[in-house]
Parts: structure tokens; C-alpha cells; sequence
């Protein structure tokens, strides 16, 4: 039984990473492509700086992909990879809560699980560290805002799974309601002092050596030696118009996830309740005798 519900999840997640990926390419490319083309002028712009000053050039090297390859085929490939993960993961999720929620239906509890799956995965880290588009990010901090993200992730996951644990113990004292909302409390106080004691990333040491002390790594006005601005900041729209998008892009996957899975998971669990349902054909007439 447990085969089949993963791969369920496995196919459904292939097919949510495969419209998440549609979304994305649609309506997130464009604000990459202007971030890249943000980057492109602001390397200019340096270049120039550094040839005035008569500082070594960085020329750079070529790109591996071309922009349509990676705008495409890795993209998509990328989504639809982290699709199916999330989706096996997802099947396991909901293996693991099937008789201990209840009598919640197999499709309600599909949605329950992609529910938890989009807060507990990407929207609560993401607000601590939200999706950025290329050009912001230092190279020397690739390392550390990968590990700060991925504890952001981990705790975020334990604690939800300790707060659907503290919510069970005390439904029987306190009711479901009440119950229900001192876990939520639980979750959001202790996710919150997490979200207080891990660092922002404009205070990572690598920024604050070169960069000084700032909120976040989004790349400042660039300025010549007189402090005169030759290049602009990050434009504040392109980033706000990304992060909304990302958020809707992982809004679709999991909805779609639970969707697409919850249908399947109550034909394999409830056999003779989807046949109920179906239409019966009733046949020809009968030929009335001459």
C-alpha cells in the first residue's frame, strides 16, 4: 500500500513541478531576464570604474548554457525534478498521517498535507529569506545562505510536526478549537524566536567586511569615487515582482499536488466508494414485442 501511495505522489508532483514550471515561464521569466540585464549594465559600469582607476578588469567567462537553454530546458527540468521529490516526500507525509487525523476524507487530507507542505517547505523560511533573483547574492555567501535557508527549513518542518503532535495531546483537555490554536501559537512563537536569532544576510561576515552592515544583500546604488551615483540600485519592483511570482509558482505546485493526488489516493483507498459514485449505464432499451 505504501508503494502505491508514493508513487501517486510521484506522479502528481511530475505533473504540479510541470505546471509550476508553465507559471513560471510564463510570468517569472521576464523579471529574470531584467535582473540578468540589471546585472549585464552594473558589471559595465564596474568595468568602466576599474579601467578608470587603472585596476585589472574581471572579463569574465562564457556561459556554459545559453539563456534559452537554461530559460527552457533547465527550468523545466528543474521544476519538474523538485516536483516529483516534493511529491514523494508529500506521499510519505500523508502515508504517515492516514488513521491518526480522523475521518477526514482522503482528498481533504490531501490538501491538508499540501497545506503544511507549502508553509512548513517554502513560506515560512521564506520569510526570513525570501526568493532573490539573479544579481543579488554575493559569491563568498553562497555557502552560508544555503545552510542559514536549509536550517530555516528544518526547523520549520519539526516544529509543524511538533505542533500536529502538541495539538493531538491536548484535544482531549482542552477540545479541538482550543487545542488546535495553542499549537498554532506554539509553532508561531517558536519558529518566530528561530527567525530572531538566525542572522539577516546583510550580516553575514563576508558582507559586512566589504560592504558594511545592511539588511539584506539587494546591491546598493554604485558610486565612482567622489560618491557619485553612476549606476542605480536594484530596482525595487523587479524584486517585489519576482518574490510575489516565486510565491505563486509554489502556491500552484502545492495545490496542485494535493489536487492531482487527492483523487487518486481515494480511488486506492476507497475502491468501492469511487465505484458508488461513477455512472452506471443503463443499457439498451428493451425491444418492445411486435
Amino acid at each position: 500500500m505504501e508503494k502505491r501511495i508514493i508513487l501517486r505522489g510521484v506522479i502528481a508532483g511530475a505533473v504540479a513541478g510541470l505546471l509550476a514550471f508553465v507559471f513560471a515561464r510564463i510570468f517569472a521569466e521576464p523579471q529574470i531576464q531584467a535582473a540578468i540585464d540589471y546585472e549585464s549594465g552594473r558589471d559595465a559600469a564596474q568595468g568602466a570604474l576599474d579601467k578608470a582607476a587603472g585596476l585589472p578588469m574581471d572579463m569574465g567567462g562564457p556561459d556554459i548554457f545559453s539563456r534559452t537553454i537554461q530559460a527552457n530546458i533547465g527550468i523545466g527540468v528543474g521544476m519538474v525534478l523538485f516536483g516529483t521529490a516534493m511529491g514523494a516526500l508529500f506521499a510519505v507525509a500523508y502515508a504517515i498521517c492516514l488513521g491518526r487525523t480522523g475521518r477526514i476524507r482522503p482528498r481533504g487530507l490531501a490538501m491538508l498535507v499540501a497545506l503544511g507542505g507549502f508553509l512548513g517547505v517554502y513560506f515560512v523560511p521564506f520569510i526570513k529569506y525570501p526568493a532573490n533573483p539573479p544579481s543579488i547574492g554575493h559569491p563568498d555567501t553562497i555557502r552560508d545562505r544555503g545552510n542559514l535557508y536549509l536550517a530555516m527549513v528544518v526547523c520549520s518542518l519539526v516544529f509543524l510536526v511538533l505542533a500536529v503532535w502538541l495539538g493531538k495531546r491536548l484535544q482531549g483537555r482542552f477540545g479541538n478549537w482550543n487545542a488546535t490554536l495553542i499549537a498554532v501559537g506554539s509553532y508561531v512563537v517558536a519558529i518566530g524566536i528561530v527567525m530572531a536569532v538566525l542572522p539577516s544576510l546583510g550580516e553575514l561576515s563576508d558582507n559586512v567586511q566589504e560592504f558594511g552592515h545592511h539588511a539584506t544583500e539587494t546591491p546598493l546604488p554604485l558610486t565612482d569615487p567622489q560618491g557619485a551615483i553612476v549606476y542605480p540600485g536594484f530596482p525595487a519592483d523587479t524584486l517585489f515582482t519576482f518574490r510575489f511570482l516565486s510565491v505563486a509558482a509554489q502556491l500552484v505546485l502545492w495545490s496542485t499536488l494535493g489536487l492531482v493526488f487527492g483523487p487518486m489516493a481515494e480511488r486506492l483507498l476507497n475502491p468501492r466508494g469511487a465505484a458508488a459514485t461513477a455512472p452506471v449505464s443503463a443499457g439498451p432499451e428493451p425491444v418492445a414485442a411486435a
